[in-house]
């Protein structure tokens, strides 16, 4: 008997693996048998493709039909196998030459009418297919335009199993059919507010450029309706654009997690700023059967964005370290392993306590001050400890609301100036691969030629002499003295850049 094959993705996070598909029709009684690990939904399949293989004009024969999916200790998920099963299967019965599945990878969820129906993680599909050394990827219409965003390999995007077989020389009529769109509306992309829109503030919006230009997380201490939040807001527009491969990401990111992706890449940073009752799978990524991206995930090169900090949960906020640290997410299950990148911006924000009015005028708040320790020690001093600069913001008077009207100085004026301060940084750092000052080894910069002079870091030294600062502290401030002289466009850090720093990362 004949052996047919073809092939399809198993995802795991923004990775994928190439499956072959092993499908072999033999003498007994009628059955239809998946093996290889298929979770639920895969195993499933052999009922949506008897019924899609049926009104396609292409009935399986009452005979036994086993498909395997190799490697067969690699857990597979999800109906994105049954485009590739159905047309395994029907090769073997001579309905299509099988060395026209040389090569091919199938990737698509079929309906009982024999259409396609689009599926989430085609784009990071395509991308595994095309570094595997696939020649073809056949999808679902509605997931064409996604599909295409990655060059280097041929993309045929169809709209039912039918067109598929005659695709691939079946002897059948072509029949037309109304593609399945994709389900996930098209998102308005939210608009970037402009920085002129922040009244008063100078030290916060110096404080923003600084961390946009050297890739730093912040921090915002204050009262409510102080302008955290607006401010937060403002970053993601001081950014510059994404890099095609980080753009490539970002869409992947997007797609896995079943959020719209359309024909063009996006090349704005993306900001995330969910609630504070988000669970640990929600903020890290995770779930059962296919694991899905997080906040930090859908985040990643752009920002990710906590207000009421204090409010989340201590042991999700707690999860932040190793990401802060590495920039990707590892998430393990008893079978399976997924990576997702998330290399964000953290920008915190919190009120002084529980009820927000410890500094105002009228002193109106009525929390002890165990309350006030309690509140703010939800945020643990290791994660503390990875957020460069801590700001900060205090109300604004009325002298200020009604003196001058808009900020001077607006978004595009700030970009401008942090698309230099990034251009200065890349020259420099570009022999140890990085681009951003934030990501500089401390070993580096405390290395000839990169060396502070003494009398230029006496301030730094003493601070973490007397434990006011850790050795990573120490780094950061370092960091953060170089993303300052990148905005003035100084040569080297003096002892006023490291007294800024110092400031910045000790303003609370």
């Amino acid at each position: 008997m004949t052996v047919a094959r073809t092939l399809a993705v198993a995802l795991h996070g923004v990775d994928g693996t190439l499956v072959e598909i092993e499908a072999d029709l033999a003498n007994g009684l009628p059955a239809f048998t998946i093996i290889g690990l298929p979770d639920t939904a895969l195993g499933e399949a052999k009922d949506r493709v008897r019924s899609a293989a049926s009104n396609s004009g292409c009935d399986l024969p009452n005979r036994k039909v086993t498909v395997n999916l190799s490697p067969a200790s690699l857990p597979k998920h999800g109906s994105g196998f049954d485009l590739g099963i159905a047309v395994a299967a029907l090769a073997t019965t001579g309905a299509v030459d099988t060395a026209a599945l040389d090569g091919v990878v199938h990737v698509g969820e079929l309906s009982l009418d024999g259409r396609l129906r689009p599926v989430a993680g085609v784009l990071p599909s395509v991308l595994a297919a095309r570094r595997a050394g696939a020649r073809m990827v056949v999808v679902p219409s509605g997931n064409g335009p996604e599909a295409r965003l990655v060059a280097g390999i041929r993309v045929v995007a169809l709209g039912s199993l039918r067109e598929v077989l005659i695709h691939h020389g079946a002897s059948l009529e072509p029949v037309p059919v109304e593609a399945i769109p994709v389900a996930r509306p098209d998102e308005v992309p939210p608009a970037e507010g402009d920085l002129g829109d922040v009244v008063g503030h100078p030290e916060a919006i110096e404080a923003l450029q600084v961390a946009a230009a050297g890739g730093h997380h912040l921090m915002m201490l204050g009262p409510p309706g102080a302008g955290k939040t607006l401010l937060a807001s403002r970053l993601p527009g001081l950014l510059p654009d994404l890099e095609p491969d980080a753009a490539v990401e970002v869409a992947s990111v997007r797609s896995l997690a079943g959020l719209a992706v359309g024909s063009s890449l996006v090349t704005r940073p993306p900001l995330e700023s969910p609630h504070h009752s988000a669970t640990m799978a929600s903020l890290i990524g995770g779930g059962s059967g296919l694991l899905r991206p997080g906040a930090i995930s859908r985040a990643a090169h752009g920002v990710l964005f906590l207000d009421e900090a204090p409010e989340f949960s201590g042991a999700v906020l707690d999860a932040l370290r190793q990401p802060l640290e590495t920039g990707q997410i590892t998430i393990h299950r008893a079978r399976s392993v997924a990576r997702f990148p998330a290399r964000f911006q953290l920008v915190l924000a919190a009120n002084p306590c529980p009820c927000g009015q410890a500094e105002s005028a009228d002193g109106h708040c009525t929390c002890t001050p165990m309350a006030r320790r309690r509140y703010l020690g939800r945020l643990s001093g290791p994660l503390l400890d990875r957020v460069d600069l801590r700001l900060t913001v205090r109300r604004v008077g009325v002298a200020q609301m009604t003196g001058g009207g808009q900020g001077s100085t607006t978004t595009a004026t700030a970009r401008a100036r942090v698309a230099r301060a990034r251009s200065r940084a890349r020259e420099r750092w570009t022999d140890i691969g990085t681009g951003l000052n934030s990501s500089v080894p401390g070993s580096v910069l405390r290395s000839a030629p990169w060396r502070l002079a003494p009398h230029d870091r006496v301030a730094l030294d003493r601070a973490l002499e007397r434990g006011a600062l850790t050795m990573r502290g120490y780094d950061r401030v370092l960091r953060i003295a170089w993303s300052i002289v990148d905005l003035e466009g100084a040569d080297r850090p003096t002892a006023e850049h490291v007294g800024h720093a110092l400031y910045l990362r000790q303003g609370l």
